[in-house]
């Protein structure tokens, strides 16, 4: 049997669009001219903002740096973001995990797709993201923050 209350669960994509993109190259030009061996450091992070009864606009921000030893070869920072209608889900803490997971995954193929773009403007090799498993990041972060508020 299925279940009535998934069956009336709903995750709907509104909206995506790029909110804020940026690329820096602060050692142009003479990084064109060094052996290409970053040391990549990606940064992800998230916020969640309640606009309508159901509807939610919620941002994946994405940091990536490359530096060449101790040098910034480029900083790329993305800012997805999207509007989605959620509706169905009354309990507070599983709507807040719906928005803090799946609705990322939702944004990461467009987010890895702009810093790659970005990246590849600035005159730098293709650069592919690996997938990031929301979920597990979510789940850490619960843990973190109920840790710490006891």
């Amino acid at each position: 049997m299925s279940d009535p209350a998934a069956a009336s669960r709903q995750l709907l994509v509104q909206k995506v669009y790029l909110k804020d993109a940026s690329l820096e190259i602060p050692l142009a030009p003479q990084v064109f001219t060094r052996q290409w061996q970053p040391q990549l450091d990606v940064q992800v992070q998230s916020s969640l903002q309640p606009l309508a009864a159901d509807q939610h606009h919620v941002m994946l921000s994405l940091t990536v740096t490359a530096k060449l030893e101790q040098e910034v070869a480029f900083l790329a920072e993305v800012h997805q973001a999207g509007i989605f209608l959620v509706k169905g889900i009354a309990d507070e803490t599983e709507r807040k995990r719906v928005l803090g997971t799946e609705c990322l995954a939702v944004l990461f193929p467009f987010a890895r797709e702009s810093v790659a773009e970005l990246v590849q403007r600035g005159g730098f090799p293709q650069l592919l993201l690996q997938p990031i498993d929301f979920a597990a990041l979510y789940d850490e972060h619960q843990r973190k923050t109920g840790a710490s508020a006891h």
